[in-house]
C-alpha cells in the first residue's frame, strides 16, 4: 500500500527544536569570534555545527519517514491489526501505520503533549494531521505518560515508537515505559522501538520481562541525530 515515495499532506514539524537553537547558537558564537580571532579555526568549527545541523534537519524534516516507511512494510500488516504509537507527537509514525489499515484497523497515539520535543506539539496538530492525510476514521489520540499508559491489558498487535523512550529521564522511566508496552500488547504481538543511547538498556528489559526474539539492529545514517555518535538503533520483540 504505502511506501518510502509516500506523500505527505501533514505538518509534523522538527524534532528536538532545542539541539537546533543550539547548533545556531554554536555558529553564531564561532562566527563573532572570528572578529577578534586570527586563524581559521572558528570558521571551521562554525561549519561543523552548522553540518551537524544539516544532518539534524534531514532527519527529521525527511530521513526518519523514509526509514519508518520501509520498517512498516517489512512488517506486513494485514490490516486489521490494532496500532499503538507511544510518544506520537505530530504523528510521523501513527500516521504512517494507519495509512496500512483497514475496516477494523486502528492507529492509537499516547502523548503527553509536551512542546519541547517536538516543534507544534500538541494534540489538535495531530488530528489535523490525521485528517490531512485521510486516516482520521483510523486514528485514536489519548493524553498519557508513557510510564503509565490509559490502556488495558493486553489491547494491542503491535507497539511502536519513534525515540519516545529515549526522551524519558532516567533509566527507571524507561524501564518503566518498556513494562507498559509489554502490558498492553496482546500475545503474539510484537514491539518495534526506534532508540538513541538506550536500545541496550530496552533489549534487556525486554528480555527480563520474557519476551522471545529480542533483536536490534542499526537504522543508518538517515537516523543520524546530528552526526555517527548519535544514531538511531532499532529494537524488536515478540510477546510469547
Amino acid at each position: 500500500m504505502a511506501g518510502a515515495s509516500v506523500r505527505r499532506a501533514a505538518s509534523h514539524g522538527i524534532d528536538a527544536p532545542v539541539v537546533l537553537l543550539g547548533f545556531g547558537f554554536g555558529v553564531l558564537t564561532c562566527l563573532l569570534t572570528t572578529t577578534i580571532t586570527d586563524g581559521p579555526v572558528p570558521l571551521v568549527g562554525a561549519g561543523l555545527l552548522a553540518l551537524c545541523a544539516l544532518v539534524h534537519l534531514h532527519t527529521t524534516l525527511r530521513g526518519k519517514f523514509a526509514v519508518w516507511e520501509e520498517l512498516l512494510d517489512e512488517l506486513r500488516l494485514r490490516g486489521d491489526e490494532d496500532v499503538l504509537d507511544l510518544g506520537c507527537g505530530r504523528g510521523s509514525v501513527l500516521l504512517a501505520a494507519a495509512r496500512r489499515l483497514e475496516a477494523g484497523g486502528t492507529a492509537v497515539g499516547v502523548d503527553p503533549w509536551r512542546s519541547l520535543d517536538q516543534a507544534g506539539h500538541d494534540i489538535d496538530t495531530t488530528k489535523e494531521n490525521a485528517l490531512a492525510e485521510g486516516v482520521a476514521d483510523r486514528v485514536q489520540l489519548r493524553t498519557g505518560e508513557l510510564t503509565g499508559l490509559p490502556l488495558l491489558d493486553d489491547s494491542f498487535d503491535l507497539v511502536l515508537s519513534g525515540v519516545a523512550i529515549t526522551a524519558l529521564a532516567g533509566a527507571d522511566a524507561r524501564a518503566l515505559a518498556i513494562r507498559e508496552a509489554v502490558r498492553v500488547l496482546r500475545p503474539g504481538g510484537r514491539i518495534v522501538l526506534a532508540e538513541v543511547g538506550h536500545a541496550r538498556q530496552c533489549a534487556a528489559a525486554l528480555t527480563e520481562l520474557g519476551m522471545a526474539e529480542v533483536r536490534g539492529r542499526g537504522l543508518g545514517w538517515r537516523m543520524w541525530w546530528s552526526g555517527p555518535w548519535a544514531p538511531t538503533t532499532l529494537v524488536t520483540a515478540r510477546k510469547p
